[in-house]
């Protein structure tokens, strides 16, 4: 094994704890970044590429029949094949938290329709399952077993948040074990049927799982009931007859008590163990070499690289498998770097040194633990299988994704307090307006640079709100409308003109004959 420090650019920042890693015609884009996407690249999915030790990050795009695709981290994924050895796939994604910590329960089917290199297209598709739909959940795995000419799905552990009749303001968020239920997944007939086996008491998060023919080996993992390490190695078994499904569990010896444990095979047959931990404050520097053969698995200890000292002494660690028998590891470098966020990266190669050689691979992370109070430390982690290579990425560089140009998403969140009496909490929030599905209505409050408000807060009708977000007109906040007026310079009242009036003519009297005034006259002294 051979140790090899890397270097990643500024925009590495966006590969935070629980995204996903895809493989697609060589070439791995990463998905689940932290926080919702923004307008730079609306999917959320980047294109991976690395050019003299810099990683970049290129958007790609979906079809215009894919349907919306969050941003989930620590989801299950993996490649389902119409047959097992057709060479076009597509991945299953399932489970996962959107950037608000909502637990996802769906299923999607990610496959890739354009090879363009300069616009590779996806299409994404949402599958409706029956039966005994597992719940939401992260931190699972899900494989596809095949028997007897048929292929099914199977879905094991993770965790989920405490039902909500048992919840208390105090631990709202706080998550529990799933139970430790397997679920077989038919995709053709959309219907689930959940297991309970008796060999499976605990349930456990951030395991390891290989799959091979009908059958699906697990190693490891943490119980949270238990605050334990399962050093039990399970051996699942699925038999696909005519009729209903054959499930069976044993337990076999020689397991290893480890979590967030990362596994890359190095031949048909071979895998390697890297990483992981022993205990909460303890990791696991040791590796172990997984030989699975007729039925039959093997684990043996294998010879440990030389790590360095700031491996050794570090508090975590995370990585993920880069297939082809390496693995990327990570260690925080918060405090030693002047961009937040910020890790040290290692490749880890355990293939022989002239396979290495002939192999130029593509540096990408997955940390191993959650963004601080989400939940316990350190099991946060998903290993993802991928290979690409470097040379592979002939892209132009004008399309290349940068961080420096979007907003910063500190001050335009949906979750910041907006003034001094705002309410909103992303604990307890519940959505007020008919538009609302999964975060506050925001509006831009013009005083200044202007900064985002939250309608509710405002005291924003909903009939207002649709009426400023159609309008182009400006908005100001309850705390800057007086002070706005007072700086207003009044308008310039325009005098209107009113036309003169014309002036009346004088009638002229009318002239009596002198005969007629002395008659008058005559009759009027009598």
């Amino acid at each position: 094994m051979s140790l090899q420090m890397v270097s990643t650019a500024s925009n590495s920042s966006l590969l935070q704890p629980g995204f996903s890693l895809l493989n697609f015609d060589e070439h791995v884009f990463f998905f689940g970044q932290k926080g919702w996407p923004k307008r730079s690249c609306p999917t959320g999915v980047f294109l991976l590429d690395i050019k003299q030790n810099e990683l970049k990050m290129k958007p790609a795009f979906f079809s215009k029949d894919s349907c919306y695709l969050p941003p989930l981290r620590y989801p299950a994924l993996c490649t389902l094949r119409s047959d097992a050895r057709a060479d076009e796939y597509q991945y299953i994604i399932h489970g996962g938290k959107t950037p608000n910590n909502d637990l996802s329960d769906k299923t999607y089917f990610m496959s890739l329709v354009n090879k363009a290199s300069k616009k590779m297209t996806f299409q994404c598709i949402e599958k409706d399952l029956g039966g005994d739909v597992p719940e939401a959940r992260y931190g699972h795995t899900i494989n596809v077993v095949h028997s007897r000419g048929k292929s099914v799905t199977v879905l094991f552990g993770g965790r989920s948040y405490t039902p909500l009749a048992q919840r208390t303001t105090e631990k709202w968020n706080s998550v529990v074990d799933c139970l430790p239920s397997v679920f077989l997944i038919d995709f053709e007939f959309g219907c689930c049927t959940s297991y309970l086996l008796p060999e499976l008491q605990d349930g456990l998060s951030f395991h390891v799982s290989i799959a091979r023919g009908d059958t699906i080996y697990i190693l490891g993992g943490h119980s949270l009931q238990n605050n334990t390490r399962s050093p039990n190695l399970y051996k699942i078994k699925i038999d696909l007859p005519l009729g209903s499904p054959a499930v069976t569990c044993t337990v076999l010896p020689g397991g290893i008590s480890v979590s967030s444990a990362i596994v890359t095979q190095i031949s048909d047959t071979e895998f390697v163990l890297v990483g992981g931990y022993h205990s909460d404050s303890q990791k696991r520097l040791a590796c172990n070499t997984i030989v699975l053969e007729d039925s039959k698995i093997e684990i043996v200890e294998s010879v440990s690289p030389e790590w360095t000292p700031d491996i050794k002494h570090c508090r975590t660690w995370f990585g993920c498998d880069m297939g082809k028998g390496s693995v990327l590891l990570g260690i925080p470098g918060a405090n030693k770097q002047i961009i937040p966020d910020a890790n040290y990266f290692y490749i880890l190669r355990c293939k022989g040194a002239e396979e290495d050689k002939e192999e130029e691979l593509l540096i990408c992370s997955q940390t191993s633990s959650e963004d601080p109070g989400d939940s316990t430390p350190f099991e946060d982690s998903e290993e993802f299988c991928f290979s690409a290579e470097a040379n592979s990425f002939d892209a132009d560089d004008a399309d290349t994704y940068n961080e420096d140009d979007e907003e910063d998403e500190s001050e335009t969140g949906y979750w910041i307090t907006c003034c001094a009496s705002c309410n909103i909490d992303i604990n307890t929030w519940v959505p007020f307006y008919s538009t609302e599905l999964n975060k506050p209505a925001m509006i831009l409050c013009s005083s200044g640079a202007g900064h985002w408000v939250h309608a509710q807060c405002m005291d924003l009708s909903e009939t207002m709100l649709l009426r400023l977000s159609e309008a182009n007109v400006k908005y100001f906040c309850n705390k800057h409308i007086d002070l706005n007026k007072g700086l207003q310079t009044p308008q310039k009242v325009m005098c209107l003109k009113k036309p003169p009036m014309k002036p009346l003519r004088k009638k002229k009297a009318m002239k009596l004959p002198t005969s007629t005034k002395k008659s008058f006259l005559r009759r009027l002294f009598e």
